[in-house]
């Protein structure tokens, strides 16, 4: 049986689900005393604590302010109005407990209104609630098993509150629970759902024991690294809270973030929100979330990297995202997978694993460079390097993308494809349209691709196909002899991407990728440090910027346009540690994780970037990569958590 919190929208509640394609749902909802109703989308708006939340989903909480002042942010793209992690009057708490046979469910309220714990069925499954009876307190569930399998049977049982009584012409689709709650007095249901055939109404009277109990005894086994309890806990709070299931397969996987399940196709032309699809993948999101779910649960972590392999399409692209309708066949996404596949193998060996992914990793790397009208498809300025693109003819008919992709130029989905949407070194390109690409050599692309090449030889050889590996390495060798002759600046000492006019002279965080794909020699990532450690460039209290803080778009702190990203920084980190720079990589690695640490202390979130002159988070509030900051710091202390 999976159980969690495990569809986008149900912060607050649960899915139950004994297998692909089946189960019930419960979440909650709350009115307060003017009427105004907080249920799905609008529990994101309120969520002001994540966590703890034990890998084995033994224990998870999650608090809420039901009224917050002012209203807590969605998408700020430059600071927040988070009130933050205030002790007000107004609070929910969400705490829920599963056992083999059973789970339980406790709400304690501190806000006047009406708590309503509402059981449906996700997905349009065909699982159902029902009232159990007229003198039973709680609700029955018949879970269809599939061909020849007998109907599994859900009783919930609660304490606190009344049953609403079902209205006339009740569709009978969800069944709810109510509570009154006063101003300045606390309030709690409590909720047992068992699946064993063991008596509800005995472990309803062991609710608070027994959630007591989970917590204390995931307080007791949690991982920590003594002196630094934030890293570790910061971890694997925000990346359990992220992980949801694919619900016609069963996998457990994570999304960009809650937020970023995109709107079903074509379904925003009706009455209504648009419907959300089952599920979406990004490409590097997933890739950085499986090292990340390393240090909490091996399992998952897999889980979650075969999960972003498994959205490839039939030419070999994993692409920028896909959903079980959607997807962008056109553009792929930074190709950080066989680099996040072997870290993970090193961590948590498993060769079956690692075998099942390595097909689509390779077809992965081929697709970058398959013929494309006589030429590899992703080919830049100079035979041999990379640039971004865009393939137009498959990109997906009008009404079978999102809104905001609707009639987006090739300029732009080229830019989507290099996951720095708008860095404003894109500016500097020209589309073009014969050959769907941007008019460049990207050093960043040229980076990834070197370090997919590296990462996949070496799977290859663990994998014992030799052949293969000393194919990709040859490719490796020949690509960073490219790159040293065409994209290296003696006078500027770093690597600028190629336009037909030049060399640019624009640089980025992801300038200096190079180190992390190993292409410098020493004297030229000496070189590259003196422009890293410029205050006047990159360093500061606050790095490392996006673009650098003499260039003219940095005062905007948009988006990729001079703020700090997770996934940037862990990379630079990466490069300074292969070079040896070990001094300055523990600097950017602890300057990193204690602005991501105090934003979180602060307002409690797990924000998306940062502003490069404040270190204030900025973007989505839950973000599933910001804890790359405290995973640098733990590889730091060398106190890697594991299952």
């Amino acid at each position: 049986m999976r159980v969690g919190a495990l569809e986008a929208r149900r912060w607050a509640g649960l899915v139950l689900s004994p297998g692909p394609g089946n189960g019930v749902g419960i979440r909650l909802a709350f009115v307060t005393p003017a009427g105004d109703r907080r249920e799905w989308d609008d529990w994101y708006r309120m969520v002001s604590r994540v966590g703890p939340h034990a890998p084995d989903f033994s224990y998870a909480r999650v608090e809420f302010l039901v009224d917050p002042e002012p209203p807590l942010e969605v998408d700020a793209g430059r600071g927040d109005s988070d009130p933050g992690l205030r002790a007000a009057a107004d609070r929910l708490v969400l705490e829920w407990s599963r056992r083999d046979d059973a789970v339980a469910l406790r709400v304690r309220v501190e806000a006047a209104g009406r708590l309503e714990v509402i059981g449906d069925a996700p997905w349009g499954w065909e699982g159902r609630w029902e009232e159990a009876g007229p003198r039973a307190p709680g609700w029955r569930a018949r879970v269809p098993r599939g061909e020849g399998g007998e109907d599994l049977e859900i009783v919930a049982a609660f304490a606190g509150g009344t049953r609403r009584r079902p209205a006339p012409g009740d569709s009978g689709r969800e069944v709810v629970w109510r509570l009154e709650t006063e101003a300045g007095v606390a309030a709690q249901v409590a909720m047992v759902a068992a699946w064993g055939g063991e008596g509800t109404g005995r472990l309803l009277g062991e609710v608070d024991a027994w959630i007591d109990e989970a917590r204390a005894a995931w307080e007791h086994r949690r991982p920590r690294v003594p002196g630094h309890p934030d890293l570790a806990e910061s971890i694997a709070d925000n990346l359990m809270w992220t992980v949801l299931i694919q619900p016609e397969t069963g996998r457990l996987y994570t999304p960009a973030g809650r937020r970023w399940i995109f709107p079903v196709p074509g379904s925003g032309t009706g009455p209504g929100a648009p419907e959300p699809d089952d599920w979406t993948i990004f490409g590097w999101d997933t890739f950085f979330n499986a090292l990340l779910l390393a240090t909490v649960s091996r399992d998952l972590a897999w889980s979650t990297l075969l999960a972003g392999t498994g959205t490839q399409y039939p030419n070999g692209n994993i692409p920028n995202w896909r959903s079980r309708r959607g997807g962008t066949p056109d553009r792929s996404q930074p190709p950080v997978g066989s680099f996040a596949a072997l870290r993970l193998y090193r961590a948590h060996p498993d060769p079956e694993a690692l075998a099942a992914a390595y097909p689509a990793l390779l077809a992965w790397a081929g697709w970058w460079v398959a013929d494309k009208d006589g030429r590899p498809r992703r080919e830049g300025l100079t035979p041999g390097l990379l640039a971004w693109g865009s393939d137009t003819d498959l990109v997906p008919g009008p009404g079978r993308v999102p809104p905001w992709e609707e009639g987006a130029t090739g300029h732009q989905r080229a830019t989507w494809e290099s996951g720095q949407d708008d860095l404003p070194l894109w500016d500097e390109a020209e589309w073009d349209p014969g050959r769907q690409v941007l008019a460049m050599s990207a050093v960043d692309l040229c980076s990834y691709r070197a370090l997919d090449l590296e990462s996949l030889s070496r799977i290859a050889r663990i994998l014992g196909d030799g052949a293969t590996a000393n194919r990709l390495a040859a490719e490796y060798r020949r690509l960073a002899a490219t790159m040293n002759r065409v994209l290296w600046s003696e006078m500027d000492g770093l690597y600028l991407d190629e336009l037909p006019s030049g060399l640019s002279a624009r640089v980025a965080a992801s300038n200096f990728l190079p180190l992390a794909a190993g292409i410098p020699d020493a004297r030229e990532a000496a070189r590259m440090i003196e422009t890293l450690r410029d205050p006047a460039r990159f360093w500061g209290d606050w790095v490392l910027p996006s673009i650098s803080r003499d260039d003219r778009a940095f005062p905007d702190q948009q988006y990729w346009r001079g703020s700090i990203w997770p996934p940037m920084n862990y990379l630079v980190l990466e490069g300074l540690r292969r070079y040896g720079f070990t001094s300055l990589a523990s600097e950017l690695a602890w300057k990193g994780a204690e602005m991501f640490l105090a934003d979180r202390s602060r307002k409690g979130g797990c924000r998306e970037h940062f502003d490069a002159r404040t270190g204030e988070g900025c973007g989505q509030r839950f973000q599933s990569w910001g804890p790359l900051f405290a995973l640098g710091a733990l590889e730091e202390l060398n106190a890697l958590p594991g299952p």
